[in-house]
């Protein structure tokens, strides 16, 4: 019997709809497009009234200082989805992903249930699982209002695992497993195939020896995306545990968090960089700003940090040769989130150099462009430094993020 508590991740009972439109189905995860409206609306015509996890989350890009209704109609929405019995519940099991990106590359992953107790997002963590960016407090709340009702879950996260030999995921032959789905998912995002995982015990055996292999406070998870998703879980886990026994805890469904995991060294695994387009400042003004901030910072060619500021017709590139960060994201997050707060400004984090440049095309918006991040250095970083800056890089493009699929019972 596998020691769960030890590798903080199980099998689930995992729901998946039968006889559904499963491209209708499936939508992008909710953080994803929130500058872009005519992205969901072009969803929301798509999907039409069929069934479809569009009902049951919530797009960021609708978040207000009022989402009562929308938070009672998604917890009515699921409610009527448990009821109309569409969802085939697969007891005690994984279910092993492959997601064609782009047509040419193919991330492979496995879906399970992480185990909140051994969570901790808090920047010096030494937790088995632990966030990769930092969080930002203020964003926990709407999505507690969220979470803490709801029936389901269904989960945008992904967790990375450092397998540098690929003998875990990319050893599963799914020729021998049952195939749940197999579908175009919808937005031109690419292909999805799911497969049963019933014998999961050689799995879980493979992740114990990696524990066991690195000693005192190991790292065996490292959260990729949707740590907001995970630390909104956590969050509402502490609340639901102070009520309930020590026996209750132990095997309570709100104890876990349905993820998917996917290896760091996993062929289709590339960290793009996360952009910054800066709303409502004065371009010049700002730039004039950031190289006071940063002493040695210059615009134009030379050695050491490079950024690439766009704004109107106009692209500067700024080199900081003694950069007040390790990172670049990190020289310019220091600077962005105190300037602004000062200027009551908006930061929105964008995946791709085109909207970059059509979002910065307005006046009183600038776009920084930054360079990625080497994706081997990752686990290291994390274990020297703790959590890197916010939003410091992206696992592919928006479209490439992981579509909500999967359920689980939550209450």
């Amino acid at each position: 019997m596998p020691n769960y508590e030890k590798i903080g991740f199980k099998p689930a009972d995992i729901l998946i709809p039968e006889k559904a439109d499963m491209t209708a189905w499936s939508v992008v995860a909710c953080d994803q497009y929130t500058s872009q409206p005519d992205y969901w609306d072009k969803v929301r015509s798509f999907v039409e009234d069929k069934p479809s996890t569009l009902d049951m989350v919530f797009p960021e890009i609708y978040l207000s200082d009022d989402n009562s209704a929308r938070i009672n109609s998604i917890n009515s929405a699921m409610d009527k989805c448990i009821k109309s019995q569409i969802l085939k519940e697969y007891k005690n099991s994984f279910v092993y992903v492959e997601r064609e990106i782009g047509g040419r590359r193919v991330r492979h992953g496995l879906i399970g249930a992480i185990d909140l107790e051994q969570y901790d997002y808090t920047a010096q963590s030494k937790a088995l699982v632990r966030a990769t960016e930092g969080t930002v407090i203020e964003r926990i709340p709407p999505r507690v209002q969220i979470r803490i009702d709801a029936p389901l879950e269904m989960p945008h996260i992904m967790v990375l695992i450092d397998d540098e030999h690929c003998d875990i995921l990319e050893s599963i032959d799914k020729d021998e497993l049952e195939k749940l789905y197999d579908f175009d998912l919808m937005m031109d995002s690419g292909h999805i195939k799911g497969y049963l995982v019933s014998n999961t015990d050689e799995i879980c055996g493979k992740l114990e020896k990696i524990v066991d292999a690195q000693g005192e406070n190991p790292l065996l998870f490292a959260v990729g995306d949707g740590n907001h998703s995970l630390a909104t879980a956590k969050t509402c886990w502490d609340k639901i545990k102070a009520g309930l026994s020590e026996d209750e805890r132990k095997s309570h469904p709100a104890r876990y968090a349905l993820a998917e995991i996917v290896n760091i060294h996993d062929e289709s695994m590339e960290f793009e960089p996360i952009h910054r387009v800066v709303f409502d400042v004065d371009p010049e003004d700002l730039i004039n700003a950031f190289l006071q901030a940063e002493p040695s910072a210059k615009i134009g060619e030379g050695e050491g940090q490079r950024i690439t500021a766009v704004y109107g017709d106009t692209e500067k590139l700024i080199t900081i040769p003694k950069p007040s960060h390790t990172l670049e994201v990190g020289t310019l997050q220091r600077f962005l989130d105190k300037y602004v707060k000062e200027k009551n400004a908006k930061v929105d984090y964008i995946h791709g150099l085109d909207v970059v440049r059509e979002l910065s095309a307005d006046k009183n918006r600038i776009g920084f462009i930054l360079p990625a991040m080497d994706k081997s250095n990752l686990f290291v970083a994390i274990k020297n430094d703790g959590v890197l800056p916010r939003k410091t890089f992206s696992i592919g493009e928006a479209f490439e993020k992981r579509f909500y699929l999967e359920c689980r019972k939550i209450k």
